[in-house]
Protein backbone atom coordinates (compact mmCIF):
# COMPACT_ATOMS: atom_id res chain seq x y z
CA UNK A 1 0.00 0.00 0.00
CA UNK A 2 1.31 3.51 -0.55
CA UNK A 3 1.59 6.31 0.90
CA UNK A 4 -1.78 8.17 -0.11
CA UNK A 5 -3.60 5.18 0.69
CA UNK A 6 -2.06 5.21 3.98
CA UNK A 7 -3.58 8.97 4.22
CA UNK A 8 -6.72 7.97 3.00
CA UNK A 9 -7.18 5.45 6.41
CA UNK A 10 -5.64 7.90 8.69
CA UNK A 11 -8.25 10.31 7.37
CA UNK A 12 -10.73 7.82 7.27
CA UNK A 13 -10.41 6.61 10.77
CA UNK A 14 -10.02 10.56 12.27
CA UNK A 15 -13.88 10.75 11.07
CA UNK A 16 -15.08 8.19 12.93
CA UNK A 17 -13.97 9.82 16.45
CA UNK A 18 -16.99 11.35 18.54
CA UNK A 19 -15.59 14.82 19.42
CA UNK A 20 -16.50 15.74 23.19
CA UNK A 21 -19.71 17.24 23.53
CA UNK A 22 -21.08 16.26 20.28
CA UNK A 23 -23.52 13.43 19.03
CA UNK A 24 -22.41 10.33 17.25
CA UNK A 25 -25.46 10.59 14.99
CA UNK A 26 -25.89 6.71 14.69
CA UNK A 27 -28.69 6.95 12.53
CA UNK A 28 -26.88 8.90 9.89
CA UNK A 29 -23.51 6.76 10.24
CA UNK A 30 -23.60 4.13 7.52
CA UNK A 31 -22.26 0.56 9.60
CA UNK A 32 -20.87 -0.81 5.96
CA UNK A 33 -19.00 1.80 5.50
CA UNK A 34 -15.78 1.14 3.63
CA UNK A 35 -12.29 3.01 4.02
CA UNK A 36 -12.28 4.49 0.69
CA UNK A 37 -13.98 3.41 -2.20
CA UNK A 38 -11.17 2.26 -3.79
CA UNK A 39 -10.22 -0.03 -0.86
CA UNK A 40 -11.42 -3.42 -1.08
CA UNK A 41 -11.04 -6.82 1.18
CA UNK A 42 -8.77 -8.68 -1.11
CA UNK A 43 -6.30 -5.48 -1.44
CA UNK A 44 -6.76 -4.74 2.50
CA UNK A 45 -4.23 -7.56 3.45
CA UNK A 46 -1.01 -5.58 3.33
CA UNK A 47 -2.14 -2.16 5.06
CA UNK A 48 -3.47 -4.77 7.84
CA UNK A 49 -0.71 -6.72 8.39
CA UNK A 50 1.70 -3.22 8.41
CA UNK A 51 -0.48 -2.05 11.14
CA UNK A 52 -0.47 -5.23 13.02
CA UNK A 53 3.31 -5.61 12.75
CA UNK A 54 3.31 -1.80 14.20
CA UNK A 55 1.19 -2.98 17.21
CA UNK A 56 3.86 -5.45 17.25
CA UNK A 57 6.29 -3.64 17.65
CA UNK A 58 4.97 -0.73 19.87
CA UNK A 59 3.32 -3.14 22.66
CA UNK A 60 6.64 -4.82 22.85
CA UNK A 61 7.98 -1.41 23.91
CA UNK A 62 4.90 -0.81 26.05
CA UNK A 63 5.81 -4.16 28.31
CA UNK A 64 9.26 -3.16 28.27
CA UNK A 65 9.06 0.25 29.22
CA UNK A 66 6.43 -0.60 31.65
CA UNK A 67 5.93 3.33 32.71
CA UNK A 68 2.25 3.65 30.64
CA UNK A 69 -0.41 1.50 29.82
CA UNK A 70 -3.55 0.92 27.42
CA UNK A 71 -7.17 -0.02 28.01
CA UNK A 72 -9.10 -0.83 24.71
CA UNK A 73 -12.97 -0.72 25.23
CA UNK A 74 -15.26 -2.71 22.53
CA UNK A 75 -18.95 -2.08 23.04
CA UNK A 76 -21.41 -2.99 21.00
CA UNK A 77 -25.22 -4.99 20.53
CA UNK A 78 -25.02 -8.65 20.18
CA UNK A 79 -23.16 -10.11 17.36
CA UNK A 80 -21.15 -6.67 16.58
CA UNK A 81 -18.16 -8.96 16.49
CA UNK A 82 -16.22 -7.78 19.84
CA UNK A 83 -15.03 -11.59 20.09
CA UNK A 84 -13.46 -11.10 16.60
CA UNK A 85 -12.26 -7.63 17.08
CA UNK A 86 -10.25 -8.78 19.74
CA UNK A 87 -8.62 -12.10 17.97
CA UNK A 88 -7.63 -10.14 15.22
CA UNK A 89 -5.81 -7.12 17.45
CA UNK A 90 -4.09 -9.11 20.01
CA UNK A 91 -2.91 -11.32 16.91
CA UNK A 92 0.40 -10.42 16.83
CA UNK A 93 1.06 -9.00 21.02
CA UNK A 94 3.05 -10.39 23.42
CA UNK A 95 0.47 -12.48 25.12
CA UNK A 96 2.89 -11.47 28.52
CA UNK A 97 1.56 -8.22 28.33
CA UNK A 98 -1.97 -8.55 26.97
CA UNK A 99 -5.18 -9.82 28.88
CA UNK A 100 -8.89 -9.70 28.33
CA UNK A 101 -11.58 -9.48 30.39
CA UNK A 102 -15.18 -10.01 30.11
CA UNK A 103 -18.17 -8.08 31.79
CA UNK A 104 -21.47 -10.09 32.14
CA UNK A 105 -24.52 -9.87 34.14
CA UNK A 106 -22.98 -9.06 37.79
CA UNK A 107 -22.52 -11.39 40.52
CA UNK A 108 -23.61 -11.54 43.66
CA UNK A 109 -21.03 -10.42 44.80
CA UNK A 110 -20.68 -7.41 42.45
CA UNK A 111 -23.89 -6.30 42.57
CA UNK A 112 -23.45 -5.25 46.31
CA UNK A 113 -20.59 -2.86 45.30
CA UNK A 114 -20.99 0.44 43.00
CA UNK A 115 -20.94 -0.15 39.88
CA UNK A 116 -17.15 0.47 38.55
CA UNK A 117 -15.80 -1.67 41.07
CA UNK A 118 -15.61 -4.44 39.09
CA UNK A 119 -13.78 -2.74 36.86
CA UNK A 120 -11.61 -0.83 38.49
CA UNK A 121 -10.17 -4.44 39.46
CA UNK A 122 -9.67 -5.00 36.02
CA UNK A 123 -7.68 -1.80 34.65
CA UNK A 124 -4.52 -2.09 33.06
CA UNK A 125 -1.14 -2.14 35.41
CA UNK A 126 1.88 -0.52 33.95
CA UNK A 127 3.01 -2.22 30.92
CA UNK A 128 -0.32 -3.73 30.32
CA UNK A 129 -2.97 -3.39 27.68
CA UNK A 130 -6.32 -4.75 28.89
CA UNK A 131 -9.33 -5.36 26.72
CA UNK A 132 -12.91 -4.80 27.83
CA UNK A 133 -15.27 -6.93 26.64
CA UNK A 134 -18.48 -5.38 27.27
CA UNK A 135 -17.61 -2.76 30.43
CA UNK A 136 -18.60 -0.51 32.88
CA UNK A 137 -20.95 1.00 29.72
CA UNK A 138 -23.19 -1.76 30.55
CA UNK A 139 -24.38 0.11 33.48
CA UNK A 140 -26.05 2.74 31.32
CA UNK A 141 -27.39 0.49 29.28
CA UNK A 142 -28.97 -2.78 30.05
CA UNK A 143 -30.59 -0.34 33.04
CA UNK A 144 -31.81 1.87 31.21
CA UNK A 145 -33.18 -0.09 28.18
CA UNK A 146 -35.20 -2.23 30.83
CA UNK A 147 -35.92 0.78 33.43
CA UNK A 148 -33.73 -1.34 36.45
CA UNK A 149 -32.78 1.95 38.12
CA UNK A 150 -34.17 5.46 37.99
CA UNK A 151 -33.28 8.20 34.90
CA UNK A 152 -31.30 10.04 38.19
CA UNK A 153 -28.66 7.22 38.51
CA UNK A 154 -28.05 6.09 35.18
CA UNK A 155 -27.88 9.61 34.38
CA UNK A 156 -25.39 10.68 37.31
CA UNK A 157 -23.17 7.76 36.32
CA UNK A 158 -22.24 9.40 32.75
CA UNK A 159 -20.21 12.20 35.35
CA UNK A 160 -18.96 8.97 37.42
CA UNK A 161 -17.52 7.27 34.06
CA UNK A 162 -15.62 10.54 33.50
CA UNK A 163 -13.93 10.61 36.18
CA UNK A 164 -12.93 7.10 36.45
CA UNK A 165 -11.47 7.55 33.30
CA UNK A 166 -9.73 10.64 33.95
CA UNK A 167 -8.46 9.05 37.29
CA UNK A 168 -6.75 6.28 35.14
CA UNK A 169 -5.80 8.74 32.04
CA UNK A 170 -3.73 11.09 35.05
CA UNK A 171 -1.86 7.48 35.79
CA UNK A 172 -0.72 7.02 32.73
CA UNK A 173 -3.52 4.94 31.23
CA UNK A 174 -4.26 5.68 27.63
CA UNK A 175 -7.97 4.62 27.07
CA UNK A 176 -9.72 3.87 23.65
CA UNK A 177 -13.45 3.25 23.27
CA UNK A 178 -14.75 1.33 20.45
CA UNK A 179 -18.67 1.22 19.40
CA UNK A 180 -19.18 -1.54 16.74
CA UNK A 181 -21.64 -0.05 15.13
CA UNK A 182 -23.38 -2.71 12.95
CA UNK A 183 -27.25 -3.08 11.03
CA UNK A 184 -29.92 -5.18 12.69
CA UNK A 185 -30.10 -6.89 9.21
CA UNK A 186 -26.60 -7.48 9.98
CA UNK A 187 -26.91 -9.00 13.00
CA UNK A 188 -29.60 -11.07 12.00
CA UNK A 189 -27.15 -12.73 9.12
CA UNK A 190 -24.77 -13.53 11.95
CA UNK A 191 -27.40 -15.31 14.52
CA UNK A 192 -28.12 -17.49 11.47
CA UNK A 193 -24.47 -18.75 10.38
CA UNK A 194 -24.36 -19.30 14.20
CA UNK A 195 -27.35 -21.45 13.96
CA UNK A 196 -25.39 -23.20 11.28
CA UNK A 197 -22.42 -23.27 12.36
CA UNK A 198 -21.68 -26.20 15.24
CA UNK A 199 -18.73 -24.71 16.00
CA UNK A 200 -20.28 -21.66 17.61
CA UNK A 201 -24.00 -22.70 18.28
CA UNK A 202 -22.34 -22.39 22.04
CA UNK A 203 -22.75 -18.48 21.28
CA UNK A 204 -26.45 -18.57 20.70
CA UNK A 205 -28.85 -17.43 23.99
CA UNK A 206 -32.31 -16.27 24.28
CA UNK A 207 -31.94 -12.91 25.16
CA UNK A 208 -30.16 -12.90 21.39
CA UNK A 209 -33.84 -12.88 20.24
CA UNK A 210 -35.50 -11.08 22.81
CA UNK A 211 -33.24 -8.26 23.23
CA UNK A 212 -33.42 -7.60 18.99
CA UNK A 213 -36.85 -6.50 20.06
CA UNK A 214 -35.41 -3.28 22.18
CA UNK A 215 -33.34 -2.26 19.38
CA UNK A 216 -34.40 1.31 19.29
CA UNK A 217 -33.93 1.76 23.16
CA UNK A 218 -30.11 0.65 22.93
CA UNK A 219 -29.16 2.81 19.75
CA UNK A 220 -30.96 5.75 21.54
CA UNK A 221 -28.71 4.47 24.82
CA UNK A 222 -25.66 4.59 23.25
CA UNK A 223 -26.21 7.93 21.31
CA UNK A 224 -26.67 9.67 24.90
CA UNK A 225 -24.01 7.64 26.25
CA UNK A 226 -21.08 7.89 23.83
CA UNK A 227 -22.18 12.09 23.24
CA UNK A 228 -21.73 12.61 27.37
CA UNK A 229 -18.43 10.09 27.56
CA UNK A 230 -16.35 11.04 24.79
CA UNK A 231 -13.87 12.93 26.06
CA UNK A 232 -10.21 14.26 25.04
CA UNK A 233 -8.02 11.67 27.21
CA UNK A 234 -10.82 8.91 26.68
CA UNK A 235 -12.61 9.21 23.21
CA UNK A 236 -15.32 7.21 21.39
CA UNK A 237 -15.10 5.71 18.00
CA UNK A 238 -17.84 4.84 16.06
CA UNK A 239 -16.53 1.50 13.85
CA UNK A 240 -18.58 0.64 10.88
CA UNK A 241 -18.75 -3.08 11.97
CA UNK A 242 -20.77 -4.88 9.29
CA UNK A 243 -17.67 -5.40 7.02
CA UNK A 244 -15.28 -7.09 9.71
CA UNK A 245 -12.12 -6.58 7.49
CA UNK A 246 -12.88 -2.72 7.62
CA UNK A 247 -14.06 -2.86 11.18
CA UNK A 248 -10.52 -4.77 12.08
CA UNK A 249 -8.45 -2.70 9.62
CA UNK A 250 -10.11 0.55 11.39
CA UNK A 251 -9.63 -0.76 15.05
CA UNK A 252 -6.27 -1.63 14.42
CA UNK A 253 -4.64 1.76 12.79
CA UNK A 254 -6.45 3.83 15.78
CA UNK A 255 -4.75 1.29 18.11
CA UNK A 256 -1.43 1.63 16.04
CA UNK A 257 -1.61 5.53 16.19
CA UNK A 258 -2.26 5.97 19.40
CA UNK A 259 0.75 3.89 20.43
CA UNK A 260 2.79 5.74 18.34
CA UNK A 261 1.47 8.87 20.49
CA UNK A 262 2.90 7.32 23.78
CA UNK A 263 6.47 7.93 23.05
CA UNK A 264 7.41 4.53 23.53
CA UNK A 265 11.26 3.41 24.25
CA UNK A 266 13.50 0.89 24.99
CA UNK A 267 13.71 1.24 28.80
CA UNK A 268 17.29 2.25 29.68
CA UNK A 269 20.21 -0.74 30.33
CA UNK A 270 20.56 -1.56 33.79
CA UNK A 271 23.29 -3.79 34.42
CA UNK A 272 27.34 -2.94 33.05
CA UNK A 273 27.09 -3.96 29.68
CA UNK A 274 31.15 -4.60 29.71
CA UNK A 275 31.55 -6.55 32.74
CA UNK A 276 28.58 -9.04 31.46
CA UNK A 277 30.36 -9.05 27.96
CA UNK A 278 33.47 -10.05 29.95
CA UNK A 279 31.63 -12.74 31.66
CA UNK A 280 30.01 -14.12 28.48
CA UNK A 281 33.60 -14.24 26.83
CA UNK A 282 35.25 -16.20 29.65
CA UNK A 283 32.27 -18.60 29.58
CA UNK A 284 32.59 -18.96 25.89
CA UNK A 285 36.85 -19.41 25.81
CA UNK A 286 35.65 -22.25 28.64
CA UNK A 287 33.33 -23.93 26.83
CA UNK A 288 35.82 -23.93 23.93
CA UNK A 289 39.13 -25.96 26.10
CA UNK A 290 36.53 -27.77 27.00
CA UNK A 291 35.38 -29.20 23.67
CA UNK A 292 39.03 -29.36 22.60
CA UNK A 293 40.07 -31.43 25.93
CA UNK A 294 36.71 -33.68 24.83
CA UNK A 295 38.24 -33.81 21.46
Amino acid sequence: MGSDQQDKLTHWVDSLIVHPGHKPGLANRDPAERPFKQLHKKDSTKLRDNTLDQISRLQYLLYADAGQSLLIVLQGLDAAGKDGTICHIANGMNPQGVKVAAFKQPTSQEASHDFLWRVHRDAPGRGEVIIFNRSHYEDVLVPRVHELVSEKVWRDRYDQINQFEALLAANDTAILKFYLHISPEEQLDRFRDRLDDPARQWKISESDYTERHFWPAYVNAYEDALTATSTKVAPWYVIPANRKWARNLAVAQIIAERLETMNLKSPPVRVNLADIRRRYLAAEKHEIKKKKVHI
